[in-house]
């Protein structure tokens, strides 16, 4: 009988510290929220070539672990346009993360005609998931994260939908090892130099095809651009002055502009989405109060 009411002690013992740990965890997440905003706009993360919304994930549970959002879900868009989604948004979801995740991630292929046609032809995707966005769930205002390739998809997006205001504005943009003017492996980028102004000395064709760009960036957003230097002046992929580009095109329309460079082997082109000081920047410069 003794053994009966040690075996029960010690279950209530337990139940006792699990809940102790459940309102401690509860105390310690509303503490967090309370350094973020109370919005409702979602953030939208766009993966860079040959990719998935896998490379979105660190980056997307990094802000709901600390207290950013309760609520990810994703947007599956097929070769064709059409979007799927997974996952319950529901209306008045603070700080909603949305991992947008293109089937056709091979959209742009090197050496495959006109290099400006194709990233105006894969921006289709981001357009698909901007339509998708406000007739689903009537967002009219987005903050927007891309990587790689999808930096370019976003930009020649708003090269030719960034005045259309039946869509949802951008009000926040978050460039991650963005190759505006060239990668590594195209000849001439990595001799580009810079300007005091920012004007690059070389302009490859997908940058020239940004141009437009200089007259017609939305003036609302704000731009974070953070590149990686993980050897010689580059992530590897990248060079950093073809992501240093950036500035030349849209500083003097943006709202505000900034650049951050990540050192060292974190700021390898791949390893940029998988970086805690990448995540800490998003978390401070999206919704930090």
């Amino acid at each position: 009988m003794q053994k009966f009411w040690w075996r029960w002690l010690l279950v209530l013992v337990a139940l006792a510290g699990a809940l102790v740990a459940a309102n401690h965890n509860r105390t310690q997440q509303g503490t967090q929220a309370a350094h973020f905003v109370n919005s409702t706009t979602p953030t939208l993360f766009f993966h860079g070539w040959g990719s998935s919304y896998h490379a979105e994930q660190q980056m997307a549970n990094y802000a709901r672990s600390h207290g950013v959002t309760t609520t990810i879900v994703r947007a599956d868009v097929a070769k064709d346009g059409q979007v799927t989604w997974y996952g319950r948004l529901t209306p008045g979801a603070r700080n909603p993360i949305i991992e947008v995740n293109l089937q056709n991630n091979k959209s742009v292929k090197p050496g495959a005609g006109s290099i400006v046609d194709a990233y105006a032809n894969s921006s289709q995707y981001v357009l698909a998931v901007m339509r998708a966005v406000k007739a689903k769930y009537g967002f009219t205002r987005v903050n927007v994260v891309a990587h790689s390739m999808g930096n370019l998809q976003v930009y020649y997006y708003l090269k030719a939908h960034g005045q259309d205001r039946s869509l949802p504005q951008i009000q926040k943009l978050v460039d991650l090892a963005g190759h505006w003017n060239g990668l590594v492996m195209e000849p001439g980028a990595t001799t580009v130099t810079l300007a005091g102004n920012g004007r690059p000395s070389i302009m490859l064709p997908q940058y020239q095809g940004l141009l437009s760009l200089r007259q017609t960036f939305p003036r609302q957003i704000d731009v974070l651009n953070v590149y990686g230097n993980s050897k010689n002046n580059t992530d590897g992929t990248v060079p950093n002055v073809s992501s240093q580009s950036l500035r030349w095109l849209v500083a003097s329309r943006a709202h505000s502009y900034q650049e951050q460079v990540i050192e060292g082997p974190g700021g390898q082109h791949s390893q940029l989405h998988e970086n805690k000081a990448v995540d800490q920047l998003l978390v401070r410069f999206l919704w930090q109060k």
